[in-house]
């Protein structure tokens, strides 16, 4: 084990280092917050220099922006599972739980920092199956050599408090397809690595009375029950897409934002100034709006002269457009301050989004694979036979604006030629479509025409409001 963690240890901070820089920016730590410590603030006095003095350190926030924008897209509407079996269906749906769509939006966000996102999955003491999201930085994953590039081993490093001592130790566990083994260290060289041996109680399987306690656990998964959803085939993080023009924004507009401040800088530039001291020069501009300067004649230069600084505003404004617009076709992202489409049809919102659509289409590609494991193995602690055969649809949804009078449009003329089934999935009021199937299926049963009172005691009166007999 201490050689196994020495072994991967430098792909293990590599990977780090990276994921944190992604973090940075998308908490709006930007390269150009690097001397505040990471915080954007205003600093007008910072520079001893006599013209140059503002040091403005402003960060800004493009790669949240960016991740945010595809996870909403993409994983506001959590996708609907379907495995050809309504029961199944509700079974899984309430295994993965409400907040699936949250959980799904993590991963996402995970994915587009780190270039990898991580599912764990465990029975708990209820015999209940639950996963969760392990940060991406807690993972180093060891695969085969060959071109399926199978998963042979999870090493998982994270921090726990020792409550004796009030100080951190690092927690590290193999996985396997059959067990866990825990083992502990204090320092990253690992001369003190020791096994955990009190991580796992054994129990007498006859009588339920504990033995003692073990570093190591068979799960009894038969895979490992880690589960990763990679951003792209290269699991690179987004950010190192667009790194170098966001950082060439923030100096741009910070060079502009100090050049404000220091414009208020003027010195005065004084040849032959006639005052015994400089510092009279004050008083006598706020009594008199006037200077006293010695003048010996023709070809003197005595006057007064102004040193300030000139703000390209012109060429500023265009570097800072160039730099916003290429950002955002680089990061195949959406420009919200460029939305100025008013009543557009359906295709000219379509090929606004057409960008995001593609990023978000590739996300989804690599998602279906990992989204399909966690599934089969829900559906193997259901003891559900052939969970490996089944076949898994999936349908995503878009959160975009759309045009939803044309796609009701397109419904209605094309009801009388499509199954029930397709007209609910795309019908743009329908947020689920097997709930919808179930609804429609519920008011067929019922007759349309029954308004469920009986007839003996519906009640016939004339035009002065007495009853009369029914016939």
């Amino acid at each position: 084990m201490k050689k196994l963690l020495q072994l991967t240890d430098p792909r293990r901070t590599e990977f780090i280092n990276r994921f944190q820089k992604s973090l940075n920016y998308y908490f709006n730590k930007n390269d150009i917050t690097n001397r505040n410590n990471g915080e954007s603030k205003t600093n007008p006095d910072g520079k001893d220099e006599p013209l140059r003095k503002a040091d403005n350190r402003v960060s800004s926030n493009f790669h949240q922006l960016l991740v945010d924008q595809e996870a909403g897209y993409l994983a506001t509407i959590p996708p609907a599972i379907d495995v050809e079996n309504d029961k199944l269906n509700e079974s899984i749906k309430t295994t993965l739980g409400d907040n699936f769509n949250l959980r799904l939006n993590q991963l996402v966000v995970d994915a587009a920092n780190a270039g990898v996102a991580w599912v764990h999955y465990w029975i708990d003491e209820q015999n209940q199956f639950r996963y969760g999201i392990v940060p991406p930085g807690q993972v180093t994953p060891i695969y085969s050599n060959d071109l399926d590039k199978k998963l042979l081993a999870v090493r998982r490093t994270y921090q726990e408090l020792n409550p004796d001592t009030g100080k951190n130790y690092s927690v590290h566990e193999y996985w396997n397809d059959k067990t866990v083994t825990v083992f502990k260290s204090e320092t990253s060289n690992y001369d003190n690595l020791l096994q955990m041996n009190d991580r796992f109680p054994i129990f007498d399987a006859s009588t339920g009375n504990e033995l003692g306690s073990s570093n190591v656990l068979e799960h009894h998964f038969g895979r490992i029950p880690f589960i990763s959803f990679p951003k792209n085939k290269y699991e690179r993080p987004d950010l190192f897409k667009y790194k170098g023009l966001i950082d060439v924004y923030d100096n741009v507009y910070n060079g502009f934002v100090n050049d404000v401040d220091d414009v208020q800088q003027v010195i005065l530039v004084l040849t032959n100034y006639g005052g015994e001291e400089i510092s009279e020069l004050v008083d006598t501009i706020k009594e008199y709006k006037a200077i006293k300067l010695d003048n010996v004649g023709t070809g003197d230069k005595s006057g007064l002269d102004k040193l300030t600084i000139d703000i390209p505003t012109e060429a500023r404004n265009s570097l800072l457009d160039i730099t916003k617009s290429d950002l955002f076709v680089e990061a195949q992202g959406i420009d919200p301050t460029d939305f100025a489409t008013n009543n557009a049809t359906g295709t000219a919102i379509k090929m606004l989004y057409s960008h995001l659509e593609l990023k978000a289409s590739m996300t989804e590609s690599y998602f279906r694979d990992s989204l399909n494991e966690l599934v089969r193995a829900i559906m193997r602690w259901m003891n559900v036979s052939d969970y490996e055969g089944l076949k898994i649809n999936q349908k995503w949804t878009r959160t975009a604006i759309h045009n939803s009078l044309e796609d009701a449009q397109v419904i209605s003329q094309v009801a009388n030629y499509s199954s029930d089934e397709a007209i609910a999935k795309a019908n743009p009021i329908v947020d689920d479509w097997q709930e919808e199937m179930k609804n429609r299926k519920d008011d067929m049963v019922r007759d349309p025409y029954d308004d469920g009172r009986n007839p003996k005691d519906i009640v016939k009166t004339d035009e002065d409001g007495k009853d009369k007999e029914d016939e």
